[in-house]
């Protein structure tokens, strides 16, 4: 009796989906986040023996953990055709076929997200098409950005072509009921339309995911997908290095990292060049005081790819103000998307902090209706930190639209004796903004509190 288990570990913070499958007495797992104690433990509970661990391409917006698993289990890595790694790893075949236990993996080379992209389908031992790990290939709602591979020879274009006729000749001829199992979903910045669902059925993706309609053509999908692409962050880059060539055991960096820090200490090395704060609490307790010059990136949020989209390069020196229980995670946090450079954290945090006299300052935050009784008497220039995509589907009449990841280009361009506000969606990504903006010297802002939700909100009512 076949016995076929599969269980979705899904990441918030990364918009990241891996996958758990147990077959009879033997497991796969695919695409694994850096920290591998929880596959290890499953594997341990479940008493079953790891097979392979399958990487559906070259991940670039997270560290993933396909070392230190084969090394924890010996089970062997194996990648897509033309795949080149400094470990040693199987590079399938199209169409090659893996077993564990009673089912089987079939390896479907899709290229067009990256080279060695690929899909894997999973078949029962009654030879039933069940669920496709599609990776970065097909998401729920779009496709995987088809940008990241370009180089000399191969273009962007290219590579979306590539990723129309994997999507047509591969992907779209597998059974109309079986389960598409993605490696991202909204907030990934490996796509740009994807949904907040993390699994759906190929007949419904033939349904509503613009990419798969029937009667597009190349270059219809070729336009369409390339179609405010934003840049991808810069930090996707050593990312994907890290997942070809190796990397430092993730244990060993966590435990030499997560070290308190007296303030002298932290004084100190907070002026060593290519050192910066950054503050993970959360921006209800940011805006009350802060150490000048930190930079705020909430747990509570979209935290590891906003941390790579701003901080972007990962040889900064990285010092944490965090809640007293949260330096772990803040730090775990990091290694998850490369950061691996982080001194320590202040001890007591930003408590030990005023209390010890040291210098603070504020965001000076109000309510949507303080903002609009301020409009009402002396109109501010509004500044919206949302995605374009979300501007261009609604937004404040008066507000104009600068994206967060380009912040520092539109923020050289600010007056600095002209008080503008600014809001994102909710307060998350427009306390990131004025963090920035603060350490850039520029203070004659208001940040509103519940962003664009609670603004329209109360114009609505108005």
């Amino acid at each position: 009796m076949n016995s076929l288990k599969v269980d979705q570990f899904y990441t918030r913070c990364l918009a990241q989906g891996a996958y758990y499958i147990v077959s009879d007495n033997e497991a796969i797992i695919i695409d694994p986040l850096r920290e591998t104690e929880p596959y290890l433990s499953r594997l341990e509970a479940d008493g079953v023996k790891l097979k392979y661990i399958f990487e559906t391409h070259f991940h670039a917006d997270f560290v993933s953990g396909h070392v230190d698993l084969s090394k924890a289990t010996g089970a062997p890595i194996v990648y897509g055709p033309g795949a080149v790694t400094s470990f040693e790893s199987i590079v399938a075949k199209d169409d090659q076929v893996f077993n564990f236990g009673s089912s089987t993996i079939k390896l479907l080379h899709t290229p067009g997200h990256t080279l060695e992209s690929s899909v894997l389908v999973l078949i029962t031992n009654e030879q039933e098409e069940i669920a496709a790990f599609t990776g970065d290939t097909l998401f729920i709602g779009d496709v995987g950005r088809p940008d990241l591979a370009q180089n000399s020879q191969v273009t962007k274009e290219d590579l979306a072509g590539m990723l129309f006729d994997s999507l047509r000749n591969k992907v779209m001829t597998l059974p109309a009921d079986i389960i598409i199992y993605p490696a991202h979903g909204a907030g990934s910045a490996c796509g740009k339309n994807m949904s907040d669902e993390t699994s759906s059925t190929l007949a419904e993706q033939l349904q509503t995911n613009y990419a798969l309609r029937a009667d597009m053509t190349k270059q219809e999908f070729i336009r369409e997908v390339l179609h405010e692409m934003p840049a991808p962050p810069s930090y996707f880059e050593h990312n994907i290095k890290l997942n070809k060539e190796g990397f430092s055991d993730f244990n060993n960096v966590n435990s030499r990292d997560n070290k308190a820090l007296k303030i002298e200490e932290f004084e100190s090395l907070s002026k060593q060049p290519n050192t910066i704060i950054l503050d993970t609490r959360d921006p209800s307790e940011y805006y009350k005081a802060s150490i000048p010059g930190s930079l705020n990136i909430g747990l509570n949020g979209d935290f590891a790819p906003w941390v790579g989209t701003i901080l972007a390069d990962v040889n900064q020196d990285i010092l944490l103000i965090c809640d007293s229980d949260k330096a772990e995670e803040s730090i775990m946090r990091l290694r998850r998307v490369g950061f691996d450079r982080v001194l320590g954290f202040l001890q007591g945090g930003i408590e030990n902090w005023k209390n010890a006299g040291k210098a603070t300052e504020h965001v000076h935050r109000i309510t949507p209706e303080q903002l609009l009784k301020i409009q009402s008497e002396s109109p501010l220039k509004i500044i919206d930190v949302r995605k374009e995509t979300e501007y261009n589907n609604s937004h404040i009449p008066e507000a104009v639209n600068c994206p967060l990841h380009l912040i520092q280009e539109w923020s050289d361009e600010l007056d600095s004796k002209i008080p503008f506000a600014i809001h994102c969606a909710g307060g998350f990504r427009s306390m990131i903004a004025s963090s920035i903006l603060k350490a850039k010297g520029i203070h004659n802002f208001y940040e509103v509190e519940g962003g664009y939700k609670a603004l329209s909100s109360i114009l609505i009512q108005a």
